[in-house]
């Protein structure tokens, strides 16, 4: 191990982010003059992906449902305002029914949440918006980031479920906990889902997949925290990557029949750079 290695472990939380800082700051510059890297440094153009996904067991009037999913907000230091109200409108925009935030809506100060949730309470969909915590959320100040949505009456869920009825047709939205720093519970939010109704779940963490897919009436999970890797120069997986957010890193994924998506987030966390990854925004259609 090196001795910066060594000197950086030793160093508190609020030192090594301004270590880290300056040390990615003097390694954009130099990235920035070359010629072919330096256009995509500071990142690439949002991007609306838009998918049609077979569910199994959805009511006809539900056919033709629509979600729009945005997550990993990460507002300051990098991810600045102006540019997440621009995402706001563009997905408000697109009408949906259905709005879900996936998580990490702060990267180091919980107050940045304060001039996030009034952008977000601008976010309309004809059945709601509805939102999960992701793990820098409880990283930073759990409890301030819960009083941000809810004095924008923004709804939390916390291993919890809404049904949402559509004619003669219901699905049932549920949201988790986050799963890497939280108490993320899947038993105690589908308490009571018929089994032959379809669930919508939310969660921060996408690898988790594998264990929530066990239970048949959960036929899609939403999830983010991975951000794609944010640089994708080989066509393999990038080499960094979140725990939890290793295995499932960007895109669609079936499993058992059911489906996940992972969300490339809009937002950086340690390194201010997307290349080959742009922010989306993800709409997703329902079918039988």
């Amino acid at each position: 191990m090196r001795w910066w290695m060594v000197s950086l472990n030793v160093l508190n939380q609020k030192n090594k982010q301004q270590i880290l800082t300056a040390t990615t700051e003097a390694w954009l510059r130099r990235l920035g003059r070359h010629p072919v890297w330096g256009r995509l440094a500071v990142g690439e153009q949002l991007a609306v992906e838009r998918l049609t996904l077979p569910i199994r067991g959805l009511h006809p009037a539900l056919e033709g449902f629509r979600i729009v999913q945005l997550s990993d907000f990460h507002l300051y230091p990098y991810t600045q305002i102006g540019f997440l109200r621009q995402v706001i409108a563009e997905a408000t925009a697109l009408q949906p029914d259905l709005i879900v935030l996936t998580g990490d809506y702060v990267t180091l100060d919980a107050e940045a949440i304060h001039e996030l949730a009034p952008a977000l309470a601008g976010l309309n969909a004809r059945h709601g918006v509805y939102a999960v915590l992701g793990n820098h959320d409880l990283w930073t100040n759990r409890h301030m980031i819960e009083a941000g949505f809810a004095q924008e009456r923004l709804p939390l869920l916390v291993n919890e479920r809404v049904p949402i009825s559509v004619g003669a047709g219901r699905l049932h939205l549920a949201g988790l906990d986050d799963g890497w720093s939280g108490q993320a519970d899947l038993r105690t939010a589908l308490e009571g889902a018929p089994l032959d109704e379809p669930v919508l779940l939310l969660v921060h963490e996408p690898d988790l997949f594998d264990q929530y897919v066990q239970d048949p009436r959960v036929v899609i999970q939403l999830s983010g925290h991975s951000h794609g890797g944010q640089v994708r120069i080989t066509s393999g997986k990038p080499r960094i990557l979140p725990y939890l957010g290793r295995k499932y890193e960007q895109g669609l994924y079936q499993v058992n029949g059911a489906w996940l998506y992972t969300n490339r987030g809009l937002g950086y966390t340690s390194v201010p750079v997307r290349i080959n990854c742009s922010p989306e925004i993800t709409e997703i259609t329902l079918t039988r």
